[in-house]
């Protein structure tokens, strides 16, 4: 009997505006369109793991929704919370009751994961860690949903890229929100 289980894959899952920012200048991502159309809630279930920068980690690894907030975002935030959590600081250490810390060899430690039993990864960001992963050639898929907004200027999607990723397209999505969700993996795999 044969064992097909493949590995994990990591998927960058991420918003960005059309002309390819994550945050506006001052981290504000109110401009982030959230409907069930999308498919969120599907995502999270298709997932285990989520991988944060730190700075990532202390705005959204524990936050907490309003109560005022609809149901759909607090059983967002409920899957989210109920995920794996992996935070990569230099500067944080150890683990507290929700995540694990990692500090050094991350290739190493992201193919230990990758090869660990479960469902897909999610990497979450911030814009450090992804060119990290990007760079060690560790995403295996970009989820990218561009957003119908020009904001003109922040914190940019991809940066110090140290080489060219060529990718081919595996699925697209309109949404009535006018988002367009690419589904790309590295060409070859």
């Amino acid at each position: 009997m044969s064992n097909n289980v493949r590995p994990r894959r990591i998927i960058l899952d991420l918003a960005v505006t059309l002309d390819g920012f994550i945050e506006g200048k001052n981290g504000e991502v109110d401009w982030c369109i959230m409907d069930s159309e999308m498919g969120f809630i599907n995502f999270l279930n298709q997932i285990d793991t989520i991988l944060y920068g730190r700075k990532s980690y202390d705005l959204w690894g524990q936050f907490t929704p309003e109560l005022e907030d609809t149901d759909t975002e607090k059983e967002i935030w409920e899957l989210v919370h109920s995920k794996e959590k992996y935070v990569f600081s230099r500067t944080q250490k150890g683990t507290d009751n929700k995540s694990t810390f990692i500090n050094e060899n991350i290739l190493e430690e992201v193919n230990k994961l990758k090869n660990k039993p479960g469902r897909d990864i999610w990497l979450y960001g911030g814009a450090s860690l992804i060119t990290t992963f990007i760079n060690l050639g560790l995403v295996d898929e970009f989820r990218l949903s561009v957003h119908p907004v020009i904001l003109g200027e922040g914190k940019p999607l991809f940066i110090d890229i140290k080489q060219r990723v060529n990718l081919k397209i595996v699925n697209t999505k309109t949404f009535s929100s006018g988002v367009v969700q690419l589904i790309y993996h590295l060409k070859g795999n």
